[in-house]
């Protein structure tokens, strides 16, 4: 023991997992507020669960995202894979053995077809989902950016578990969008956001949702469950637990490397 009672990472890790070294988890960062999140996450479940100031050992690559907004704005997903794929490859060099992507909308481009990304990667769509299967939900409200509520992901990985997908009208995906870009990846908090959110998860209540996935890393930084009529599902923290678990043996390495997500 060490003074205040600090266990030795290797105690700690055999006691919370039963097994040996944990391993090594990469942090595929797209738009910042959401991998800050998500890493803090990740560290702050090994203080719960292993002990004071100890987690398995993580790596967060960021490739700034002003360098793929051309590319998104065009549609062009399959030019943002390769940059994306260069994170990948600088976390296997950092020493990784996996890694989550806590941007949802990065998912368009890392389904997009190509060669296997250099490490096996835990898809976020399937996070969440999972965990609505799990508490058991029927309906799920999805609030994220535009391309991820009109997009695939959510439909695909919640239509796989028998879960209708709801978004909002076209005025209010907008809106939604609008807040994510202009405010939530720059940090910007607004109350007058929060309140325009908070009225469009009413919406969803009365489409028959009984869940909203925040399907963008950044919401949860602007809505949270005292302002909310619905139970919400943390994509990013949600993620976060994900990766810690299979850091340390509780949750099975993805064996997932890019491309096309088969149906579960």
């Amino acid at each position: 023991m060490r003074a205040g009672g600090l266990t030795s990472t290797t105690q700690a890790t055999e006691a919370s997992s039963g097994s040996g070294e944990p391993l090594h988890a990469g942090i595929l960062a797209h738009t910042t507020e959401g991998a800050a999140l998500c890493f803090l996450t990740f560290c702050q479940e090994g203080f719960r669960v292993i002990g004071p100031h100890l987690h398995p050992d993580v790596t967060l690559d960021c490739i700034a995202m002003g360098r793929s907004l051309p590319s998104w704005d065009r549609g062009d997903y399959a030019s943002i894979r390769p940059v994306l794929a260069q994170s990948v490859d600088r976390l296997v060099s950092a020493g990784a053995d996996f890694f989550v992507c806590p941007c949802n909308t990065a998912h368009l481009a890392l389904e997009e077809p190509g060669a296997e990304l250099a490490l096996p990667g835990l898809h976020i769509a399937d996070v969440v989902a999972d965990r609505a299967v799990r508490d058991g939900r029927q309906v799920v409200g999805v609030l994220g950016t535009k391309l991820t509520m009109d997009g695939p992901i959510y439909r695909r990985a919640l239509a796989d578990r028998g879960l209708r997908h709801v978004v909002p009208p076209l005025q209010q995906r907008e809106l939604i969008d609008r807040i994510i870009y202009e405010e939530l990846v720059n940090g910007v908090i607004s109350e007058a956001s929060r309140d325009e959110c908070r009225q469009v998860i009413e919406g969803l209540e009365k489409e028959g949702c009984d869940v909203v996935a925040m399907a963008c890393t950044e919401i949860p930084l602007l809505i949270t469950e005292d302002i909310s009529l619905l139970p919400l599902l943390d994509s990013t923290r949600l993620l976060g637990v994900a990766a810690f678990d299979i850091a340390v043996g509780r949750r099975a390495v993805p064996s997932w490397r890019g491309g096309p997500v088969p149906s579960v």
